[in-house]
């Protein structure tokens, strides 16, 4: 077999990159991962006050992710109102999604603003996100779901 040409080499990397880009699912889950929020249990922000790893035990698909939870009372309630537990903008970094952009959303970088949960890409984001989250997040939910595409 012969070896790739330059102008061969050229032609794949020009039809790799020309491909059209596929869209980002709507829950922000790990690369090799189906776990929603990083595993953490959503309820316990809002009951808590802080983020706590879920257990398999307590798990539920919702959306294309799997979502643990502490305990019972907390899928539970989750189940009732998924959509007021579920992190906005799919637990995609609130701050990227208001800048027309995806990153992760870390479940240790969070914020609740008039009952909704918001997630952050790491500590300096949150601090920005915090700044000025009131125009932050109009801009976000206007930018959401298209962002995704």
């Amino acid at each position: 077999m012969k070896p790739l040409s330059c102008n061969h080499l050229l032609l794949l990397f020009s039809l790799l990159f020309s491909l059209p880009s596929f869209a980002e699912p709507a829950i922000y889950t790990a690369f090799f991962s189906n776990q929603a929020v990083s595993g953490f249990d959503t309820v316990a922000y809002f009951r808590e006050g802080k983020p706590v790893k879920g257990r398999d035990e307590f798990s539920v698909e919702y959306k294309g992710a799997q979502w643990s939870f502490k305990n019972q009372a907390n899928l539970d309630a989750f189940l009732l109102s998924p959509d007021s537990y579920a992190p906005q903008y799919g637990g995609y970094c609130a701050w990227a999604v208001a800048h027309d952009n995806t990153a992760k959303g870390d479940p240790q970088q969070w914020h609740i603003t008039d009952g909704k949960l918001y997630l952050n890409y790491n500590a300096q984001i949150r601090a920005n996100w915090l700044e000025d989250k009131e125009a932050l997040i109009k801009t976000a939910n206007a930018n959401w779901p298209q962002v995704l595409q």
